[in-house]
């Protein structure tokens, strides 16, 4: 075969799949609560605050479907035309960045399992579904779809177990409607063997999706009855004598996934830039699996009992008197103050969590979400420092600070990490 027969082979390839796995440039897939326009203050997050520099694909959340199965917008006023016209907005950032990808994501947990049950076992539903999904991103001339169904065979799930089938028909149907127009497909999925393997044929919606978003955040939290971290990486300073296989941490998910069938070049990696706050039931035991009495403090802008946003956190470890430690196998920090306990990652844990997915191979990192990063850059000299710190730890370029603001108290909550 000669040169010139090469080079055709490679654009052929490249044509028939993501440009990310073409070039070889690793994923940062950026989820958007656009609900955060409704915040207060500091906390107001609008879709020019969107980053596009530092994302190289926007999801924005979330859309939902009618008992037809056709897609809908969950809130019109923002949404569309009659009223802020988001989409429309959201469409317009490929003017800020021609190589970002803008994605519609469908469902969310709020909306549950019921009606994607009900709608995957129909083939009329089913059709009803892809044709409005794709008539609303072709409208929109976004990149593609996400499909977040939480979770087949699971919470008000229908048809139960028929579900993991169905979903992978789902799945199979969309990306034959979506290669005729050169759609992005891609689904968030459970992270952990014990719910994953309830939920999934992993092989059978590898072979559909472009990207697979691995939620490997939420592992433990104040439903738990003791003190565990978010999203710790590898096993902790209180499991050393526990078997690698029955904990919930990202490598062990992460292994079960590949293990299971799905090419690492389809995962990314899933990371919070939130934390988890639980109540203490005595506050001189602050360890990992500490007692607990329930959720702890929320923030001021997300307010919600149990669960900070990284950019209020950040804000309370600089003007209040927490003590922070670091759990230096597990690769996570915490925090505790009086009765309450925080597990959250920091620009030092986020970076070390995109530089294993780079070990692993993976196809980069996925966020949850965007909006709660420090974008105002109220706790070091950086807007969007946990972001910045995935680019880093890909090995991606990373573009100088865009916002500039008042640094409250004098120096980073936790460790700073330098390019």
């Amino acid at each position: 075969m000669n040169l010139c027969s090469l080079i055709l082979l490679a654009l052929g390839l490249c044509a028939t799949s993501s440009l990310a796995s073409c070039t070889n440039e690793k994923v940062v897939y950026c989820f958007w609560g656009t609900w955060a326009t409704y915040r207060q203050g500091d906390g107001q997050f609008n879709v020019e605050d969107l980053n596009t520099e530092l994302c190289t694909h926007i999801s924005y959340t979330f859309f939902g479907i009618d008992v037809n199965g056709f897609m809908k917008s969950l809130d019109p006023w923002l949404d569309l035309p009659d009223g802020r016209d988001y989409l429309r907005k959201f469409s317009a950032i490929k003017e800020r960045n021609p190589d970002i990808k803008r994605i519609f994501a469908v469902g969310g947990f709020n909306e549950g399992s019921e009606k994607y049950s009900v709608m995957a076992a129909n083939k009329t539903l089913r059709t009803n579904f892809i044709n409005s999904t794709l008539q609303m991103v072709l409208d929109y001339d976004v990149d593609g779809m996400e499909l977040d169904w939480e979770f087949p065979n699971a919470r008000d799930t229908v048809h139960g177990e028929e579900d993991i089938d169905n979903f992978t028909q789902l799945l199979k149907e969309l990306r034959e409607a979506f290669d005729e127009y050169g759609l992005s497909l891609t689904a968030a999925v459970s992270a952990v063997e014990a719910s994953a393997s309830q939920y999934y044929d992993v092989k059978g919606i590898s072979q559909y999706l472009d990207y697979i978003n691995v939620m490997t955040y939420d592992l433990h939290g104040p439903w738990d009855n003791v003190t565990g971290y978010n999203a710790a990486l590898h096993k902790g300073e209180g499991d050393e004598d526990e078997p690698k296989e029955s904990l919930f941490t990202v490598d062990v998910a992460i292994d079960y996934w590949i293990n299971s069938g799905a090419p690492p070049s389809k995962l990314l990696l899933g990371v919070p830039f939130y934390g988890h706050s639980f109540k203490l039931e005595d506050a001189s035991k602050h360890g990992l699996k500490s007692n607990t009495t329930g959720p702890g403090i929320s923030g001021p802008y997300t307010l919600t009992p149990g669960h900070v946003g990284y950019n209020e956190f950040c804000v309370m470890l600089q003007t209040e008197d927490w003590n922070v430690e670091h759990d230096h196998k597990a690769r996570v920090p915490y925090a505790y103050k009086d009765l309450d306990w925080v597990s959250f990652d920091d620009p030092h844990s986020i970076r070390l969590k995109a530089e294993y997915a780079r070990k692993r191979n993976l196809a980069g990192v996925m966020l949850w979400s965007i909006e709660t990063d420090d974008f105002r850059a109220k706790c070091g000299s950086e807007d969007f420092p946990m972001l910045r710190a995935i680019n880093r730890g890909l090995g991606r370029e990373v573009p100088p600070p865009t916002a500039t603001t008042t640094v409250i108290g004098t120096s980073p909550p936790t460790t700073t990490v330098e390019n």
